[in-house]
């Protein structure tokens, strides 16, 4: 382990319920709860405010509803948090070439690796400037941990939350993990968690305290060791740039079982055209598909087919995921439906399996919502608006979807630089005036002057990604502030 503590780990801070709500003025400061809205659907992130009242990630969203009716429940848009979560990543891409990201909120950085810090003042102040960066770039805060391991580092930036930054200094790593629960260490899950209370072993101390021969005994070799070594302060993973991706895949979970044969091979083909997108978009083609179903009664199914070679052909896909399906009892209903593609491979322009050009015209990109697959099957004739996401009105400008239902739409005509909320409007759904809109930046950058950065906009200017999306650009305003 290192003697500086140079790991970084950062955590966005309810990454998207705090997107929405700086994108919402209406919504800031008030409970707000993304994720998926059927009466399946669970909690994808829960503000700040709406934890209040108990509401968590991965909550059942009834349950959730339950304990904080007044909330603002909103469908996630995943499109809007990339775009964030790049502009992020491009910070820290900025103090290291060492980044490691485990998800779009959330990421590890060895700042020794791009020599941004090499002792705790220097950590420390890179720290302090990635958390100002963040918030002048995005809007958005986040949580810093600094410490000479990435277990380390982690556990801070859980004791730094909301916006905070925390140092773990080298030398006092046993004395800080020691009076805290097992389940801190990574690994200890719930069903580990419970078998070492049985035994007596509830805190950090203990586990040390049982020793490495006893963990091996009730956990077995590698994991006994492994947790051992934590325990002891004592982890050596280091920072890992990239992760090769082994699969894509997607998925829908349904409001209602569904029980139509043809609409499940439908299904089946709209999910597998929606993987082609996204193995296409990573530049990548594979060899494997593989379809997922789980049925009425919560069983699992999952069925696999290898090409003689990779491809990235939506035609070639939806015939192996339909032979796939061919061989699926679907009697009883079902729940849930998947198609991926591993076994992955560069991304080649002749692929082995490429078919007539008329089946690339059916994979033209359609910016799809993050909403309940349901919704998009059986959409009736006049257009579906989902909560949440943002529209354009010919004479009223931008908004969002508060609502919408028997024919009607409810807007709420505001934009992330808006000082009160917005105006409320109500349109039929079929309005020729009202269309689906791309999101407004949070935050808009100042442009540079003609004749250079002045000498207190270098820093600033210096940490912001060199390529953000030009959706994004900034045309005036303020907003942005220097480094402190």
């Amino acid at each position: 382990m290192r003697n500086a503590p140079t790991i970084l780990h950062l955590d966005m801070d309810a990454f998207f319920a705090s997107a929405e709500q700086a994108s919402k003025p209406s919504l800031r400061g008030k409970a707000v709860v993304v994720g998926g809205l059927g009466p399946r659907g669970v909690v994808a992130t829960a503000s700040y405010e709406a934890r209040v009242f108990g509401v968590h990630s991965a909550m059942p969203m009834a349950q959730a509803r339950r304990l904080a009716p007044n909330a603002a429940y909103l469908v996630p848009r995943g499109g809007f948090y990339k775009l964030i979560s790049e502009q992020v990543m491009g910070l820290l891409h900025a103090l290291s070439p060492l980044v490691e990201p485990l998800s779009l909120d959330e990421a590890f950085v060895d700042l020794e690796a791009g020599e941004a810090a090499w002792d705790e003042a220097s950590a420390r102040l890179a720290g302090s400037r990635l958390r100002a960066d963040i918030r002048a770039v995005t809007g958005l805060t986040g949580s810093v941990g600094l410490a000479a391991s990435k277990m380390l580092a982690k556990i801070a930036s859980e004791q730094a939350k909301p916006d905070g930054l925390v140092v773990i200094e080298p030398g006092t790593e046993r004395a800080l993990l020691g009076p805290m629960s097992v389940r801190t260490l990574p690994g200890v899950g719930p069903a580990t968690g419970d078998h070492l209370r049985r035994t007596g072993i509830s805190t950090v101390d203990e586990l040390a305290e049982a020793g490495e021969d006893e963990l091996v005994r009730l956990l077995g070799k590698a994991h006994g060791h492994a947790l051992y070594a934590m325990a002891m302060a004592h982890d050596e993973r280091p920072v890992v740039a990239a992760r090769e991706t082994k699969s894509v895949s997607v998925e829908d979970t349904y409001d209602v079982d569904i029980h139509d044969r043809v609409r499940v091979g439908t299904e089946v083909q709209r999910l597998a055209d929606r993987c082609v997108r996204r193995l296409r978009g990573a530049g990548l083609s594979g060899r494997t598909i593989v379809l997922k179903v789980r049925r009425y009664d919560f069983s699992t199914l999952t069925r696999s087919e290898t090409l003689r070679g990779p491809t990235d052909d939506p035609g070639v896909v939806r015939e192996a995921a339909a032979r796939l399906l061919e061989a699926v009892d679907t009697t009883g209903g079902v729940r849930l439906l998947g198609v991926g593609v591993s076994g992955l491979a560069d991304y080649t322009q002749e692929d082995l399996f490429a078919q007539a050009a008329g089946e690339l015209a059916a994979l033209e990109p359609v910016e799809e919502a993050e909403g309940e697959a349901v919704e998009e099957q059986e959409a009736p004739a006049e257009r579906r608006w989902t909560s949440g996401h943002d529209v354009r009105h010919a004479d009223f400008g931008h908004g969002w979807v508060q609502g919408s239902g028997l024919g009607r739409v409810t807007v709420r005509f505001e934009t992330p630089e808006s000082e009160q909320p917005g105006r409320v409007r109500t349109f039929r759904t079929d309005d020729p005036a009202l269309e689906p809109a791309d999101p407004l930046p949070l935050v808009t950058l100042a442009p540079r002057r003609p004749d250079g950065p002045d000498e207190d906009s270098v820093d600033q200017a210096s940490s912001v990604p060199a390529s953000l999306p030009k959706s994004w650009s900034g045309n005036g305003g303020g907003g942005a502030t220097s480094r402190p």
